[in-house]
């Protein structure tokens, strides 16, 4: 990585609210458009609490409310959360959860502990 892409990926942290773990396991997003669902694949690379991020098999803008499905280590094993997109680069997108219940705050934490440990 480039140094003016490590000084920028470095004040992205800073500037985040909570901090953010290496995750890669395989996520589903749907979005809502023209009438129609369209759904896409790929991969996370990173969770926190109020957050992911991954790189899709298909593009997503800036702005758009998604609904997203992943895996997580721990009961009930799966993550249903809807979203909005907070930036895209091409494949690559950044989601802040939008609405989240008690239940999955609670299961984000430990699953974020349970990440942390694994560093």
């Amino acid at each position: 990585m480039s140094d003016h892409a490590q000084a920028t990926a470095k004040a992205h942290r800073q500037l985040r609210r909570f901090s953010r773990y290496r995750f890669d396991v395989r996520i589903q997003v749907s979005v809502f458009r023209e009438g129609l669902t369209t759904t896409c694949w790929g991969r996370t690379s990173e969770l926190g609490l109020d957050g992911i991020g991954a790189t899709l098999s298909g593009e997503l803008q800036a702005g758009e409310v998604v609904s997203l499905e992943f895996l997580i280590p721990l009961p009930p094993h799966i993550m249903k959360v809807r979203a909005v997109v907070r930036y895209s680069k091409g494949l690559r997108c950044g989601f802040e959860f939008l609405v989240v219940t008690d239940e999955q705050k609670l299961i984000l934490r430990q699953v974020c502990v349970v990440l942390a440990n694994a560093s």
